[in-house]
């Protein structure tokens, strides 16, 4: 792959010299009125959350026409998007200036993180002497920075670092509120300066000061393992915004992998020195009444939004949806002094990558022939590969699984708990009874049809790195309350509600439900939802809200859970891994487990019974 494109088109001589004589000459008497001019136009490009998307989307099929470069999928890809973001850069720098644009111009491409995700597509990359595609795709589009996200942890740290140690030193990566100092991989990356807090970008003559920010509930979303996380996140922008401001720096952007822009409007008000604030990990859609979106995309708010800091300054925020289906685009302007004068709005908004209609690109040949051409070819073979066949239609609907009993998410749990007995005398542990699956684990969000079931599908269900775990002795009381955190969102739907094997139970949604304590597992109310508990083999275990007294349980579930992602409260209980992935489980039970026959018997359309709403 060629080195990191930068495409830094240079401003015609007159106007860099006329840009340079505002900057650098002292406050005129008229100041008042030369500070609404704009002297200096920014365009902040950016993306968030590609998550190994490396082949497109497919849209509502309303599509407008025929595919541009002839992939399999109109919207999306890298390849695609490394086309438009050159189209994008040269209209930002080149060409005379937009109406109530600066003749100075420069732009940033930035990555909001997330930038790769556990599933097939990723998958390609874990294969023997294979490249990182996500990382090519990235140097193919050309950023000059990047955030980092909670998926980047999902295989670990080492995984992370060898993603980071493939650029070759030509990306950095930017995140102040993370101390990576326990991780010796990540470690070497912060001494050799690809991991920073903070970054110096520069465009057309200016400097840009990037921050960057990672979600404070990064332990309970991934595995970070030994990686520390501040939630200052306030504090540790405002001095890092200070610095850049002493070093003469007055072009400030924070991107910060906060999982909900509602989160980045709430922080923008402690904040003091930044001009812009880009969000990533909500995968929300901002968009205007004229912005072209995906057919079946909604916006949901405008772009941008607005939000005041400490000082009484109007902050723009903005976001764009993952899996490369829009570049975002905020167009600065700043006056003299390096203060924001006003957000052209104008050209402001979210770009759709496009295959079809009037805003149709080619994709890039090389990121098409580097990327997306092998693993296509991974992918059809995981696709021709089948594991079994279904007598039924298995539910993996994203609500469903979230909210209610599924048979997908009772073959998912099963394959957990069954992995765990296969496993436990290898790994010196007591046999699972009981396994528990959390919801937002279980990806596809669509219904696998009766018939075959491919290794594919197996992936598109189980997508993440999280591995097999038991956790040999749970105490009956603290079992309980597992299942609580499980229906602690009923009747709506939360990634923490929970498939079972291995028992059955009833709840009431009416009683008070647990609330664990924000970012953590800590349990701050317990909940009293839960009124009666059933091992398979008769063992009650609560009864009428009460817990009978007995020996613990063994619960095989996944190590993100067991670690108290996503609130699970099991209370610092050991556990120990066993050496297979939830897909792995899962395709195993499937071929070993049930001999390749998923039976309308014991997997019935809606469950069976195993999780009853009184």
């Amino acid at each position: 792959m060629r080195p990191l494109r930068k495409h830094r088109a240079r401003a015609a001589v007159i106007t860099a010299l006329t840009g340079a004589l505002l900057v650098s000459t002292s406050a005129p008497a008229s100041a008042g009125l030369l500070d609404k001019i704009p002297t200096f136009t920014l365009s902040v490009l950016f993306t968030n959350d590609m998550e190994s998307a490396l082949l497109g989307v497919a849209g509502d099929g309303t599509d407008e026409g025929p595919i541009a470069d002839g992939g399999a999928n109109p919207y999306g890809s890298p390849s695609r998007a490394a086309t438009l973001m050159d189209d994008l850069r040269k209209e930002a720098t080149t060409g005379l200036p937009k109406r109530g644009q600066a003749l100075w111009r420069g732009e940033v491409a930035l990555s909001g993180g997330d930038n790769y995700l556990a599933g097939p597509e990723f998958s390609a990359s874990l294969e023997d002497d294979a490249p990182f595609y996500d990382a090519l795709a990235m140097q193919g589009i050309g950023y000059d920075g990047s955030a980092i996200g909670n998926h980047e942890f999902d295989f670990g740290p080492e995984i992370f670092g060898d993603f980071i140690e493939s650029f070759g030193g030509s990306l950095d990566f930017v995140s102040a509120n993370l101390d990576v100092s326990g991780e010796p991989q990540l470690d070497a990356h912060a001494q050799d300066g690809t991991i920073v807090r903070s970054k110096v970008l520069r465009s057309s003559g200016q400097r840009v000061g990037m921050i960057g920010l990672t979600t404070p509930e990064l332990p309970a979303l991934s595995s970070p393992r030994n990686v520390e996380v501040s939630g200052d996140l306030a504090g540790i922008a405002n001095g890092l915004a200070s610095d850049f401001s002493r070093r003469g720096i007055n072009k400030v952007v924070l991107v910060s992998h906060l999982q909900d822009i509602d989160n980045e409007l709430a922080l923008v008000p402690e904040l003091s020195g930044i001009d812009a604030v880009v969000g990533a990990g909500g995968g929300e859609i901002l968009a205007g009444p004229e912005d072209r979106l995906i057919p079946g995309d909604t916006a949901e708010r405008g772009f941008p939004l607005y939000a005041d800091d400490k000082n009484g300054r109007q902050v723009p925020v903005v976001t764009t949806t993952g899996d490369y289906k829009y570049i975002g685009r905020l167009v600065l302007n700043f006056n003299w002094r390096g203060e924001v004068v006003n957000v052209d709005e104008a050209q402001t908004g979210p770009v759709r990558v496009s295959g079809v209609g009037p805003d149709a690109v080619e994709g890039d040949a090389r990121v098409r022939a580097e990327v997306e051409k092998p693993v296509t070819e991974h992918l059809e073979t995981l696709a021709e590969t089948v594991v079994a066949t279904s007598e039924v239609p298995l539910n993996g609907v994203r609500n469903d699984v979230r909210s209610r009993e599924t048979n997908l998410g009772n073959l998912v749990s099963d394959g957990l708990r069954w992995a765990g007995q296969q496993r436990a005398e290898e790994y010196g542990v007591t046999p699972p009874q009981v396994g528990i699956q959390n919801g937002g684990g279980i990806r596809n969000d669509s219904t696998l049809p009766a018939g075959d079931i491919s290794a594919l599908n197996t992936y598109e269900v189980a997508p993440f790195s999280n591995f097999v775990a038991v956790v040999p002795e749970v105490p009956r009381d603290v079992l309980r309350q597992l299942l609580e955190r499980g229906v602690s969102a009923a009747p709506g739907a939360g990634g923490q509600f929970m498939q079972v094997s291995g028992l059955s139970f009833t709840y009431d949604p009416s009683r008070t439900a647990q609330v664990v304590e924000e970012g953590s597992s800590t349990i701050v109310t317990p909940g009293e939802r839960v009124q009666d508990v059933t091992l398979e083999d008769g063992t009650v275990l609560v009864a009428d809200g009460q817990v009978v007294d007995g020996p613990p349980v063994s619960v095989a579930t996944n190590d993100f859970s067991a670690r108290g992602g996503d609130g699970y409260p099991f209370e610092d209980l050991p556990f120990t891994p066993v050496g297979t992935t939830y897909q792995q489980a899962l395709e195993g039970f499937l071929t070993d487990g049930l001999g390749g026959a998923v039976t309308s018997a014991e997997y019935p359309v809606g469950g069976s019974g195993r999780i009853v709403a009184q």
